[in-house]
């Protein structure tokens, strides 16, 4: 069964610091490309990073900077240091694959950031 569980999130001052979490099911974990998502209310939800097997990242140029994203196989798992943080960072963050399908979308972790 596919499974993506998100955790971390939380309400942060700007310029504050928060780790998340996404625990991903080993069938899941040998796609290529695992990613972050979020989605601010009255928004689409975008693509904020992005990792393959061999560790290329990429991210959306707003975050650029300031958010890290990471994958440790051997305890399935996707991180995202995400520093120096901003009101207009929140949102719902999510992971997925890399194009994202429908069926993998998890409850995600709200992300808050007060000014």
């Amino acid at each position: 069964q596919v499974q993506l569980v998100e955790s971390g999130g939380g309400l942060v001052q700007a310029g504050g610091s928060l780790r998340l979490s996404c625990v991903v099911s080993r069938r899941l974990f040998s796609i290529n490309y695992m990613g972050w998502y979020r989605q601010a209310p009255g928004k689409q939800r975008e693509l904020v990073a992005s990792i393959s097997n061999g560790g290329s990242t990429d991210y959306v140029d707003s975050v650029k900077g300031r958010f890290i994203i990471s994958r440790d196989a051997a305890k399935n798992m996707v991180y995202l240091q995400m520093n120096s943080l901003k009101p207009e960072d929140t949102a719902a963050y999510y992971c997925n694959i890399v194009p994202a399908l429908v069926n993998y979308w998890g409850q995600g972790t709200q992300v808050t950031v007060s000014s």
